[in-house]
């Protein structure tokens, strides 16, 4: 391996090494984003009740994905320090021990969410078709969650070692894949054809989602499987489990975890508060969703990027490149929100007019992107900087800053708004915004602080 391959990240321009990471990996997750998107356009041709239940199965959804933030937050820093030291058997036992342990742990995960999921409908809705469309849309998904773990692991094998253009092809497959799939699946003829489809509704969406994801693991690993990358693995050790690289995978990245299980119980908390304003406000919330999710990938591709230059760098005892380029992820994220709410703010009832013709739905979504767009910039911020967090192992923040923006902020302000002064659907927007700014000043002080430079994994 290695001091050839492990250098390409470690020295030369720090922007280049950036986005020679982040550009393939935000183009990847956008066309993974974009046909979440369509999966909404198309759902939105059914009726606001189909996206107010696939909005609440998704929110509930991101519970599960704890688990795979938990183990994927630790391989990062697992797999890009040992490939940054030059070590190419921990490398390889590290991601092999990623893709088996996270398998396991998603088998088990998935279990318990199909036993609780009619109980946790059921404390969001009462309406039949909304509950009936979260359950069409939901058990499928929640079968192939192991699938669904193993290809994040895929991808982010090949982004630590300084490959992101392979995850690019595979998401990029799956994104046009399920575009196709979609229409095909959920209609009984096919939009603007003569074609007939299968009329499955939103399980044809679901469907579409999940035999996308199955074939894009296979072809990323048939990538590795083939020898001629730089991710390498011995198909022997899959079979085993290795205690020292899986107590670390739970232990590192545990913080981020906790965290990001947090961020879902406000989300599912924010739901809840949002029913209350009525199925409109539930769906244009889901749409908003998605749009988020879409602006938002290309902080999760300057963030990815950044954590991987920051572990190689680490890992190289390099400490002034590592804050470097935490830096100068931050400047280009903030930039690029800067752009997109600016358009948010120009040609917002095209946007919502995008996923639904209900007028009733696009007139609450309008100052919804207006309101909480812009907060994608403080965001951005918070995850340039944050970088250094999953790029070292010191995950900590992480959550501190969750807890303190969203538990001590944004829930309390919600609860104000709605059952104290009883403010308009507005009000609920403008507490996401001050969550995230809560969120980004400590953030920031907690890199500042610097006990993240120390560590090593």
């Amino acid at each position: 391996m290695t001091e050839k391959v492990s250098a390409r990240l470690v020295e030369g321009s720090i922007s280049k090494n950036l986005f020679s990471i982040a550009a393939p990996t935000m183009l990847g997750f956008m066309f993974q984003m974009f046909y979440d998107l369509v999966d909404m356009v198309w759902i939105g041709k059914i009726s606001a009740e189909a996206v107010a239940g696939v909005t609440i199965f998704t929110t509930m959804f991101w519970i599960a994905n704890v688990l795979n933030d938990i183990i994927g937050t630790s391989s990062i820093s697992l797999i890009s320090q040992s490939y940054g030291k030059g070590d190419e058997d921990r490398t390889s036992l590290c991601i092999e021990q990623a893709l088996t342990f996270k398998a396991l742990v998603a088998i088990i995960a998935g279990i318990i969410f199909l036993i609780i999921l009619k109980p946790l409908l059921g404390f969001f809705t009462t309406d039949e078709l909304v509950f009936q469309s979260a359950i069409n849309y939901g058990y499928i998904r929640v079968f192939f969650l192991p699938i669904m773990f193993s290809s994040y692991t895929v991808n982010t094998a090949f982004r630590c070692v300084g490959d992101a253009k392979r995850p690019m092809i595979i998401m990029i497959i799956a994104a046009i894949l399920n575009i196709i799939l979609d229409p095909i699946l959920m209609f009984d003829i096919i939009p603007g054809t003569s074609i007939p489809g299968f009329g499955l509704g939103v399980f044809g969406a679901a469907l579409a989602t999940v035999i996308s994801v199955s074939v894009t693991f296979i072809v990323g690993f048939a990538f590795i499987l083939s020898g001629k990358t730089r991710v390498k693995i011995k198909l022997k050790r899959l079979l085993k489990l290795n205690k020292e690289i899986d107590k670390k995978l739970i232990t590192i990245g545990l913080p981020a975890g906790v965290e990001a299980l947090s961020r879902n119980l406000v989300g599912i908390v924010t739901l809840k508060f949002v029913t209350l304003y009525g199925t409109d406000a539930v769906a244009a919330m889901g749409i908003g969703n998605r749009l988020f999710g879409f602006a938002f990938m290309p902080l999760v591709g300057l963030s990815m990027g950044s954590s991987s230059i920051v572990g190689q760098s680490l890992g190289h005892e390099n400490l002034d490149r590592a804050k470097k380029t935490a830096r100068y992820a931050s400047y280009y994220g903030a930039s690029m929100m800067a752009i997109v709410t600016l358009l948010t703010y120009l040609f917002p009832a095209e946007i919502m007019g995008i996923f639904i013709k209900e007028t009733s739905v696009i007139e609450v979504g309008i100052p919804m992107l207006r309101i909480i767009v812009p907060g994608l910039i403080l965001a951005s911020i918070m995850m340039g900087t944050g970088s250094v967090f999953s790029g070292s192992g010191y995950n900590l923040p992480f959550l501190v800053s969750s807890v303190i923006g969203k538990w001590g902020a944004q829930i309390p302000l919600l609860f104000l708004v709605v059952y104290l002064f009883r403010l308009p659907i507005e009000a609920v927007w403008f507490t996401f915004v001050i969550g995230n700014l809560v969120e980004m000043i400590v953030m920031l002080i907690s890199f500042k602080k610097g006990a993240w430079e120390t560590m090593r994994v």
